[in-house]
C-alpha cells in the first residue's frame, strides 16, 4: 500500500498531465530515473546521458512503470532485452532505439529543450490537450472507437476561435492568388 501511495502516485500524475512533458536528459537516467524520462512525451539528451533499466541488478522487477512505458515506447522485444540485460546505453544508441528524439552537446540541451516546447506552445492550447490525449488513447483503444473519438475531438476544436482564425487566413491567401 505504501508503495502506492508513493512512486506509483507520480507515474499516475504524470499520465494525467494534459499539455505535453519534454524531458532533457543531461545525465544518467537509472532504474526509476529511466522510467521518469520514459512518461515524457519527447524526450532529448545531451551526449553525456545514460539510460538503463536496472531493477533486476539489484534483484527486484522494474515496478515503477518501466515495463509498461518502455514497451510502449520501442517495442516488446527492445524494451525486454534492456530490462532483463540491466544494460545501460548512451545517449547515441538510446537514440537509435528511439528512447530520445535527438542527442545534443551539453551546454545546448536546456535551450534546444526551450525550442521544442515553445514550437509547441505556439500551437493552439484546446487542440493541442486534446491532440495528445488522442496520441494517449491510440495506444489502448480498437480503430473504430479511436475514430468515433476524433470525431468528437473534432468537432469540439471546430468552434474553437484559433481554428476559424487560421481557416479564415488559409482562405484570404488562397483569395489573393
Amino acid at each position: 500500500a505504501r508503495y502506492r501511495r508513493g512512486i506509483q502516485r507520480i507515474l499516475l500524475a504524470m499520465q494525467a498531465v494534459e499539455v505535453p512533458v519534454i524531458a532533457a536528459v543531461n545525465g544518467p537516467a537509472i532504474g526509476a530515473g529511466f522510467d521518469l524520462a520514459n512518461m515524457a512525451d519527447i524526450r532529448i539528451a545531451s551526449h553525456k546521458a545514460k539510460f538503463g533499466e536496472t531493477f533486476l541488478n539489484l534483484g527486484i522487477i522494474p515496478g515503477d512503470g518501466g515495463a509498461w512505458f518502455m514497451q510502449r515506447l520501442i517495442g516488446y522485444q527492445r524494451a525486454f532485452e534492456l530490462t532483463l540485460s540491466g544494460r545501460v546505453i548512451n545517449a547515441d544508441e538510446a537514440k537509435e532505439y528511439g528512447i530520445v528524439l535527438e542527442v545534443t552537446e551539453p551546454d545546448a540541451l536546456l535551450e534546444r529543450a526551450g525550442e521544442l516546447a515553445a514550437n509547441i506552445a505556439a500551437q493552439p492550447p484546446k487542440a493541442t490537450r486534446l491532440t495528445k490525449r488522442l496520441m494517449k488513447m491510440a495506444q489502448r483503444t480498437e480503430l473504430k472507437d479511436f475514430l468515433d473519438l476524433c470525431a468528437v475531438f473534432q468537432g469540439m476544436c471546430h468552434n474553437e476561435p484559433e481554428h476559424l482564425e487560421a481557416v479564415n487566413s488559409m482562405l484570404e491567401k488562397l483569395a489573393k492568388k
